[in-house]
């Protein structure tokens, strides 16, 4: 059966009714194509290794639809004039046939028999829910202990994203599965798919090449060890080749345009050419007289008609451009011919369709680097251009000034009876530039000199013993290449008759050129194969068919590896028509060479054409081995005939000094000869190395010019080609051509599924190596299971045949990709929108797991050095240990200037902050402490209002909740005075309070669970709340989500009684408990710690000597209340230190972002903090408002400190646009900076107001995944920039150490950040009293060194690096900088990577990510991200994302997913959620518009 014959070259797609027929004919080609044969048998090949389970991507219903209603859009066929431009790939059905086809699509598209993501596809139904089990048991959680509740209820953390951030999709996990003991969620699909996954990757793959050795820091790619069995060529060193001599014959004429002019005088009724309508009816005779005349009357209007008499527009040597259509070749002709006599030369090149067709742009170029001013066109093309609306055609892209000048007969003028051209002799001025598109895309002018074309003509004429008056039927573009030489110039040397086929008979009817052969005796056709083999599928046994006319049927891509199944096919069905086997001529011809063989018509019909049946695999490493038994790789090659007259042949090595090859050996051909181009135009660089070839020892004394071809010289001086330079792609050293790929990859159940001749191979360099990439359009009516399994079979046959692995495979709608304007596919263009993601596939397959196996070795531990080795007094390994310490609280700051200043608090009286706020209410009753802001009203609270207020909340505690000292209290409040004033309340009435975060009312489902548990884990004895929230907790929603009967009892603190009472408690025991803090980690871990008196009021010393706080100043602070230092800065500093706090709840900027800067500006406030969450929103929400803002006065000079409150890396990106932003507005760039505290001491640096501005360094990332630390220069490659995370807190000493050994580090190492401080947490508020953990985490000592010392382990991974700056005191500054957490970072490939580097470089990618998250499973890696954009944008994002994490980072990604704007959650911190996320996919939650399983 006859299923494809992969003929195709790069530009043809051929289509019509003839479609409909097509089908049912195949049977009657009963040739057995070879490759089709081999492409069986690999695929059966793979069956028999068990079937490889490729996860099926899931895709939103929405896409699928989409997808392919767009692709239904049938091909449209109205390109060019007459429609050249758009042979279609198969067949565009008739709009009947179309809108039949159309229902029932749409009602199977609905009805589901694709799979989408609603519909499971069937090949994961098998795994289940036992995968996501086993799955759980690999993941279980070894590092949590049972102190630390791990979450798998989302928490309401997540739904404070400020503004825009709120609005995110709410719904996302309400949907809770069952989970497992370890928190994983169990069944669903996804872990399902995941299995399928990891299973095949367990696989055994190809044994990897040898790897990137791994040296001190660098890992560097090692050169790949070439194979030792690989194939090595053996043979003598060839010889150049010489073509038989070119023989002399007296009546040539001296230069072409002698010929024409003795033509047209002598026999100026001859034929010169005959045109065809699309009907196949001859239109129009142009005779040898006709052809001379109009010449003339072309020449003369260039040179004397265009500009005036003293400033021609054209002179002799100019260049010109010639447009004309596919359907006028005698307007061409005359064109041609005019220029050639005037002496100017023709650039012919093709019709600019709109104004932005793929490739036009360098069209263009290459017109201005020609200097081009005039176009010649023809009066209907002229009329089809697209016009402005004042009539003239617009300039297009990147195209010269021309002026259009039509050369119809009629619009031109008579020339003078004394004017006639100048005929001379050919000589070495140049005749005409053929445009030539190279593989980047760009656009080179090929320059033939006159004399050039002359002898090509003779070379041509020996060649194919043409003779006068013989008749030709031209299929080719008569523009350029084989059309051109045969049709338009060796034609008129010869007065012969060309009959020319235009593309657009040839796609109504593709047998035209046969019966134009049959009616016209025609002795010689020039075809390209897919002409053939079109004619096959449309042949029906016609009974009036004769080709024993036929001499010569010229191939005119024999070349090609494939054409050769063509041919034997053609021939096989025409012998019975008189087609004789020695008249198919393949030849081979290059822009810079011309042509460079070609295969004579012989007279013997004995003499079989030569055959090579080469191995694959010898051919990827540059070595011909005929190959016969192993039938699965193999490439069959034709020759192309043996050298052209008058030409020497060599063949050098593909790179590098031109060297001749070995005899065994595939190289590049090159022609020394008269008879080719003489350089590309402008560039003589590039010249030099094309057309000015010297060969090693030089065997000419006359340069080679290289052709572009690949191949060799076989036995009997003949040559075959193996391919195109253009088309090679180098894969682990191996060489691969496109040309072949597509063959294999049309040769898997072709029709049914891509178009043919619309598939698209380049390769792209992703880690230092190239990748290939398929792209093929997808016929409307395959479904998505239909596609996938295809694109699976075509990664297998490539895999089996070229033994190389496909990188990405994509699917594009039909007739969206980019076309050659005689409607081939656009391939330099087709890479440029894959690679900036514009392509919008509807089927995305990647391979990077399978292709990629240069990435660097994975890091073996190395063992720890023993501590007596390295440890000298206070350096380690020669470094300074590092350690660092704020200024000693010791230091009392109570001097003469700070007794003016302020009320002196005396520091040693008071040990509790209950007794500070009352000795307030008494020396300073009306100094106001709090002034809280929101959108509608300020509040203001002094100091004696707070503390009468805290009474009367101590006397509720006491008389309705009758609470005990000591017992919890939770305080459920939103951010404002209720909950400061319920703080102190508690701490009179002797309770510990813990403040909450209040349930979202428009999203109770999700965030009440973790209220109710922060209370239950708490132990709270009573929750306090306002009237509002009482009755929310109270709510039907409420009920629904918790159960509401077990809630300890709810105080309502608006309804307050009105004596106060008897006594206010002072603890006894300044170690006791002040208040309790918990907070969700982004791991998803609920942690609660202890905060003693003593630590409190150390913790509110230690900011007031940091930030200077007295009473007389004011601080403006825009946080959250509920943990950290933002609670500690909104609650308590004010109270101790005595200044006033505005306040301004985030929730409040998104109604106006505005508020915060402007209280800032309208207080004059001097220090301010705020969260990550609250800059983005500034700088997303005020980017554009910055002059309106100037206008209202907002003005931002007078702040010195701006701190972020965060417990992460700052955010750099984040922090410096937010700078810049506001610079206009008086922000000193010095004033932002960022504090760092965590679970064990909620801050350890704070910016402060005195001492060095917070430095920033850049760091090799190389080096940071194996733990250490490099310093590079800024804009190094692989550098990521690192700030310093502010000040060091008076009090507090930090050391560095490692994790695992616990030993000190030295300056800039990079280990485990230990505290050591008088406010550090006393230890975790545990359910279960598991001390173990808690040991380690709060009371660590050193392995060695300083063993007495008791620290605090952050859990975070940091260096110290002392600067050259100096601290107040004159010491030399010790820099903190913060890398990531431990429990954040991802293990993987034995290295360490923090989420937050992956998903920076993700988000740089493409401009449609806006926010991206990552994590691990089961040693894959997951990549979400966040589309702003159609959903048809999703697939482009898949190998974006796969090549930027492979570049940066040598990670492979598992899966990606793309999901809407939102589902990313993050908490109030701005902090991703990656837990929840991870729990979220795995049980199915996220509903992604796409999820891609990478193989």
């Amino acid at each position: 059966h006859y299923s494809a014959l992969a003929i195709e070259g790069a530009d043809n797609r051929l289509t019509g009714p003839s479609e409909n027929r097509i089908h049912c004919v195949c049977v009657c080609v009963c040739v057995a194509d070879v490759h089709t044969e081999a492409v069986q048998a690999a695929l059966a090949k793979h069956k028999e290794r068990g079937k490889m389970a490729v996860p099926m991507p899931s895709k939103r219903r929405s896409l699928v639809v989409q997808t392919s209603m767009d692709a239904y859009t049938p091909p449209d066929t109205s390109s060019g004039s007459d429609g050249e431009g758009s042979m279609q790939g198969e067949g565009t059905p008739t709009s009947s046939q179309g809108s039949i086809n159309m229902e029932n699509w749409i009602s199977r598209a609905i009805h589901g028999s694709t799979s989408s993501s609603t519909t499971s596809s069937s090949s994961t139904q098998s795994g289940g829910s036992g995968a996501a089990g086993r799955l759980a048991d690999v993941m279980g959680q070894t590092h949590l202990g049972k102190s630390v509740t791990r979450l798998a209820v989302p928490l309401p953390d997540q739904m404070d994203r400020v503004s825009h951030v709120v609005r995110r999709r709410l719904s996302v996990y309400t949907d809770l599965r069952v989970f497992t003991p370890t928190g994983v969620p169990v069944g669903g699909r996804v872990s399902a798919k995941i299995q399928q996954l990891v299973n095949t990757l367990k696989r055994p793959k190809r044994p990897p090449l040898r790897e990137f050795f791994v040296d001190d820091f660098e890992e560097l790619l090692e050169v790949q060890q070439p194979d030792p069995n690989q194939p090595k060529a053996e043979g003598a060193q060839m010889l150049a080749m010489r073509g038989e001599q070119l023989g002399v014959v007296t009546n040539w004429p001296p230069s072409l345009e002698a010929a024409l002019q003795r033509w047209g005088t002598i026999s100026p009724k001859a034929p010169c050419l005959t045109t065809m309508d699309t009907n196949g009816k001859p239109l129009y005779i142009l005779t040898y007289g006709k052809l001379w005349t109009r010449s003339i009357k072309v020449a003369y209007n260039i040179l004397h008609k265009l500009g005036t008499k003293q400033e021609p527009m054209v002179r002799p040597g100019d260049r010109v451009a010639l447009v004309f259509p596919n359907n006028d070749p005698a307007a061409f002709m005359a064109a041609f011919y005019g220029c050639l006599l005037a002496e100017v030369v023709p650039v012919p090149i093709e019709v600019p369709l709109t104004r932005k067709d793929a490739g036009s742009q360098q069209i263009g170029f290459l017109l201005g680097s020609c200097g081009v001013t005039v176009a010649l066109t023809s009066d209907a093309c002229h009329k089809g251009l697209p016009k402005s609306p004042t009539g003239e055609i617009p300039q297009f892209k990147g195209w010269p000034k021309l002026l259009w000048f039509v050369t119809e007969s009629k619009h031109l003028s008579k020339p003078p009876r004394d004017w006639f051209p100048h005929i001379k002799d050919a000589n070495n001025d140049t005749a005409y530039i053929e445009y030539k598109t190279c593989k980047d895309g760009s656009v080179l002018g090929v320059t033939v000199m006159r004399i050039a074309l002359l002898t090509h003509c003779q070379a041509l004429t020996q060649s194919c013993g043409y003779t006068e008056a013989e008749t030709i039927v031209n299929v080719l573009d008569f523009k350029k290449d084989v059309g051109l030489w045969h049709g338009i110039l060796t034609s008129v040397m010869n007065m012969m008759h060309i009959i020319s086929i235009p593309y657009s008979l040839m796609k109504v009817n593709p047998l035209s050129w046969i019966q134009k052969v049959c009616q016209y005796k025609a002795k010689v056709a020039c075809v390209k194969s897919r002409d053939m083999h079109w004619a096959l599928v449309a042949h029906r046994d016609q009974r009036d068919i004769n080709l024993s006319s036929l001499r010569m049927l010229v191939v005119a891509d024999g070349s090609n590896p494939w054409s050769i199944s063509s041919c034997d096919a053609f021939l096989n069905v025409f012998q019975s028509k008189g087609l004789k086997p020695e008249v198919i001529c393949p030849c081979a011809s290059s822009p810079e060479a011309l042509t460079v063989a070609i295969r004579r018509p012989t007279e013997d019909s004995n003499q079989p054409p030569g055959r090579g049946v080469l191995s694959m695999q010898g051919l990827s490493h540059g070595v011909i081995r005929v190959d016969s038994e192993e039938k699965l790789s193999v490439l069959t090659l034709q020759d192309v005939g043996t050298v052209m007259p008058g030409s020497l042949m060599c063949v050098v090595k593909p790179d590098g000094v031109p060297q001749l090859c070995k005899t065994d050996e595939i190289g590049e051909l090159c022609v020394c000869s008269i008879a080719t181009g003489t350089s590309y135009y402008g560039l003589s660089g590039m010249t030099k190395n094309t057309f000015e070839v010297i060969v090693g020892a030089p065997i000419s004394e006359y340069p080679f010019t290289r052709t572009g071809l690949l191949g060799f010289v076989g036995p009997g001086g003949l040559c075959f080609i193996a391919g195109k330079m253009d088309g090679l792609m180098v894969v682990a050293g191996r060489r691969h051509n496109a040309d072949d790929i597509v063959a294999t990859a049309l040769a898997v159940e072709p029709m049914k599924f891509v178009y043919r001749g619309r598939i698209a191979v380049f390769s792209i360099t992703v880690l230092h190596d190239e990748r290939i990439v398929v792209v093929a359009e997808q016929r409307p009516d395959s479904t998505e299971e239909d596609s996938f399994q295809w694109m699976s079979r075509v990664l297998q046959a490539i895999d089996g045949i070229h033994q190389v692995g496909v990188y990405c495979l994509a699917l594009v709608p039909s007739n969206t990709l980019p076309k050659t304007p005689l409607g081939g596919i656009h391939l330099s263009e087709t890479k440029q929108l894959f690679l900036e993601g514009s392509l919008h596939p509807c089927n995305v397959l990647m391979c990077p797991h399978t292709c990629v196996t240069n990435l660097p070795k994975p890091r073996q531990k190395q063992p720890e050095i023993g501590p007596a080795s390295v440890m000298v007094g206070n350096l380690v390994s020669g470094k300074r240990i590092a350690q660092a310490s704020g200024r000693d609280l010791g230091q009392m700051e109570d001097n003469d200037q700070a007794r003016k200043v302020c009320v002196w608090l005396p520091e040693g009286l008071f040990l509790f902050l209950s007794e500070v706020l009352q000795w307030r209410a008494q020396t300073t009753p009306d100094h106001v402490l709090y002034t809280l802001l929101n959108s509608r009203v300020t509040h203001s609270l002094t100091c004696v209002q707070l503390h009468k207020r805290a009474e009367k909340i101590a006397t509720m505690l006491a008389e309705r909740g009758h609470l005990q000292d000591g017992e919890h209290v939770a305080l459920v409040y939103p951010p404002g005075i209720d909950l400061i004033a319920a703080f102190y309340g508690c701490l009179y009435a002797g309770c510990v309070p813990i403040t909450v975060r209040p349930p979202h009312p428009q999203n109770i489902a999700t965030t009440l669970p973790t209220v109710k548990m922060i209370v239950e884990v708490s132990r709270s004895a009573c929750v306090m709340t306002t009237a509002v929230i009482c009755k929310l907790l109270r709510s039907k929603e409420a009920s629904a989500a918790v159960d509401v009967r077990t809630w300890p009892p709810v105080l309502d603190t608006d309804d307050l009684p009105k004596k106060k009472p008897p006594l206010l408690y002072k603890p006894s025991n300044p170690d006791t408990l002040a208040y309790l803090d918990f907070s969700v980690s982004t791991t998803g871990m609920l942690a609660g710690v202890k905060m003693s008196h003593t630590a409190t009021s150390a913790f509110c010393r230690s900011i007031k000597l940091q930030c200077e706080l007295y009473p007389s100043r004011e601080v403006a602070i825009c946080l959250d209340p509920y943990c950290g230092l933002g609670f500690v800065l909104w609650c308590l500093c004010s109270v101790y230190s005595g200044h006033q706090s505005i306040l301004i709840p985030p929730s409040e900027l998104e109604v106006n972002p505005a508020l915060w800067l402007l209280a800032v500006s309208q207080y004059k406030v001097r220090d301010t903090f705020c969260s990550y969450s609250v800059m983005e929103l500034c700088t997303k929400g005020l980017g554009l408002q910055t002059e309106s803002l100037k206008s209202r006065g907002l003005d931002l000079s007078r702040v010195r400190t701006c701190v972020v409150v965060a417990e992460e890396r700052p955010r750099i990106a984040l922090t410096q646009s937010f700078s810049k932003l506001f610079k206009d507005l008086g922000l000193h760039p010095r004033a932002v900076s960022t504090s760092f505290g965590c679970r064990v001491n909620l801050a350890i640096c704070l910016q402060g107001t005195s001492g060095p501005d917070p430095t920033t360094v850049y760091v090799d990332m190389r080096a940071l995944r194996h733990d250490r630390v490099r310093l590079v220069e800024r804009g190094s490659p692989h550098s990521l920039p690192l700030m310093e995370s502010g000040k060091i807190l008076p009090g507090v000493r930090i050391i560095i150490a490692n994790p695992e050994t616990k030993g000190p580090l030295g300056d800039s190492h990079l280990g485990e950040i230990w505290v050591c401080s008088g406010h550090n947490a006393s230890g975790y508020f545990t359910v279960y009293g598991d001390e173990a953990l808690q040991s380690d985490h709060f009371n660590s000592r050193l392995s060695f060194g300083d063993t007495q010392t008791i620290w605090a382990r952050t859990g975070y991974l940091g260096f110290l690096r002392r600067t050259e700056l100096t601290d107040a005191s004159g010491e030399r500054h010790d820099a903190l900088y913060v890398v990531g957490a431990l429990d954040e970072a991802m293990e993987l490939r034995g290295m360490r990577y923090h989420p937050i580097d992956i998903e920076t470089s993700v988000i740089r990618t493409h401009k449609s990510i806006t926010e991206c998250a990552v994590f691990t499973w089961t040693n894959l890696l997951v990549v979400v991200v966040e589309l702003d954009g159609s959903e048809q944008e999703a697939l482009d994002l898949v190998p974006l994302v796969t090549n930027v994490v492979l570049e940066e980072h040598y990670l492979i990604v598992g899966v990606v997913v793309v999901v809407d704007i939102g589902v990313i959650p993050i908490n109030s911190r701005g902090e991703k959620q990656r837990m929840h996320l991870r729990d979220g996919f795995l049980a199915d939650q996220l509903d992604p518009i796409y999820v891609a399983y990478n193989m």
